[in-house]
């Protein structure tokens, strides 16, 4: 795990790849060329991109005439400017009129640390969520993330990837195969499962291995895939253990947390949930990730902690 990738990067890789490859594929930023990384992809096609200046809400408008006229059209901004900013124009010129738009929200989460809850996407799955027609991903590691990238430059449709901010290193193995939907178990264990979002992920790894030590056994699962996504894979999981952990940089509510309950509520499991972000009400505190994480107690030993009490009673 010592080599780590960052989001965009890979996102500007697997542009430049899709273009080579016959796709006619066309970025559209909002004066986001630096947060896309997307240097590389200007230097190769310089007469694709499309910079509509810090205006997010005629970025989606374009990507999407674009997309109508024949094109592939990619949305590359932060997550919280695409989707607070230009929240009609996703609903309505994306989702609703089902364009084949594929919108990329980058340093996703609290990415962004101090600079605090203006640069903060928190709810961003929520939001898309309550919207039709729309495929919603969010990976946790590298390779995930190439496989999701290409899978959504085929598809016709719109696509939200959420990416985060953040280097990160390789959690899977090299024979992972993406599949829409598709839960991914990380880690097999018997006495609790945890379930990662994103970024999260690594903290769930970390958790179990230190609830190793306690004598408790595991389960770690991905969710990359939260539109689609194989609820009866799902329950499944689930179903094998007593107890549940969701974690996420995301408000509990509208998120993984929400998708969890809605899986155990309706396949009436009997197992005890547990959902850890940020909180319900609350914004994300201002500061690094490390400390932020800790704070709201979703962070490696928080999730730890809240295990010992699920599984001990104390």
């Amino acid at each position: 795990m010592n080599n780590t990738e960052h989001f965009a990067n890979i996102m500007v890789e697997r542009f430049i790849a899709a273009v080579n490859r016959g796709i006619d594929l066309v970025p559209v930023v909002a004066d986001s060329t630096s947060t896309a990384k997307i240097a590389p992809f200007i230097k190769e096609f310089p007469d694709r991109l499309v910079n509509v200046g810090i205006a997010e809400q005629a970025m989606v408008g374009t990507a999407a005439g674009l997309a109508l006229g024949g094109k592939v059209a990619v949305t590359c901004n932060a997550a919280p400017f695409l989707i607070s900013r230009s929240n009609e124009q996703v609903k309505v010129d994306v989702c609703y009129n089902n364009t084949n738009v594929k919108l990329f929200g980058l340093n996703s989460g609290a990415s962004y640390g101090p600079l605090g809850s203006t640069h903060h996407s928190i709810d961003d799955i929520s939001v898309m969520r309550g919207f039709g027609h729309i495929e919603i991903y969010a990976p946790a590691t590298p390779s995930q993330c190439r496989q999701i990238i290409d899978y959504a430059l085929e598809k016709k449709g719109p696509v939200y990837i959420r990416l985060d901010g953040k280097e990160l290193p390789e959690l899977l193995n090299e024979d992972y195969h993406f599949e829409p939907g598709k839960i991914d178990l990380v880690a097999s264990g018997n006495d609790i499962a945890i379930v990662g979002l994103g970024s999260a992920l690594y903290e769930a790894v970390e958790a179990a291995n230190r609830l190793t030590l306690q004598g408790i056994s595991a389960k770690v699962l991905s969710v990359p895939s939260i539109r689609p996504c194989n609820t009866q894979q799902l329950a499944n999981e689930l179903a094998q253990v007593k107890s549940v952990i969701t974690v996420e940089e995301h408000n509990v509510n509208g998120g993984l947390g929400d998708l969890v309950s809605e899986v155990i509520a309706e396949q009436g499991l009997a197992v005890r949930l547990k959902r850890l972000g940020i909180p319900d009400g609350e914004y994300a505190l201002a500061g690094d990730r490390k400390s932020l994480r800790a704070a709201h107690g979703f962070d490696a030993k928080g999730i730890e902690a809240q295990a010992i009490t699920m599984i001990r009673g104390h």
